[in-house]
């Protein structure tokens, strides 16, 4: 009988490197097939793959039996993905928006992603909402640490990002009609 994908994860835990290359054998494919259908380029879903396996690696002492392996897993891969396309992904030339809270200008000649030069151009923002931007994309602070900076909780230095975005999405959009 073949090992549970639990079992073979304790025991890479315990320092079985066999374990751990019958769960890169077994879950692949699966891995990198949910990442290409995502980003739709086959060198992105390596790059990504390749980190998903470092962080499982990396997080492989905080493993619990009990926890079901696939689920874990796949978690890290969706957290790597977001990680990796807040990072590195441009879906326009000029202008850049992300799925959850990222929007700024993509500079061509650096292919540095930059969101002060929008910042600059929506005066209608709030000093407050113009720092979070720039913390959150600009230095790629945590909400916590936008938080210490902005003198706020975490929660609300969530809230001002989230709400700057939003607001520059509407502009956005009734700049481009």
């Amino acid at each position: 009988m073949l090992p549970t994908d639990e079992q073979l994860m304790a025991a890479y835990a315990d320092g079985d490197m066999e374990a751990f290359e019958l769960l890169y054998a077994r879950h692949r494919e699966r891995i990198l097939g949910y990442l290409f259908n995502r980003l739709r380029d086959r060198d992105e879903a390596e790059e990504v793959f390749q980190a998903v396996f470092a962080k499982l690696h990396a997080a492989r002492d905080r493993y619990r039996e009990e926890i079901p392996f696939l689920p874990w897993l796949f978690t890290i891969a969706r957290n790597t993905l977001i990680d990796y396309v807040r990072k590195n992904r441009f879906y326009k030339k000029h202008m850049v928006i992300t799925d959850e809270a990222g929007i700024g200008v993509l500079d061509p000649g650096t292919r540095r992603f930059s969101i002060h030069e929008s910042i600059a151009e929506l005066s209608t923002l709030t000093t407050d909402q113009q720092k979070a931007l720039k913390l959150r994309f600009d230095q790629d602070f945590s909400f916590d640490e936008i938080a210490a900076h902005l003198q706020t909780s975490a929660v609300n230095a969530r809230q001002i990002v989230s709400r700057a975005v939003r607001h520059l999405r509407t502009v956005l959009k009734r700049e481009t009609r």
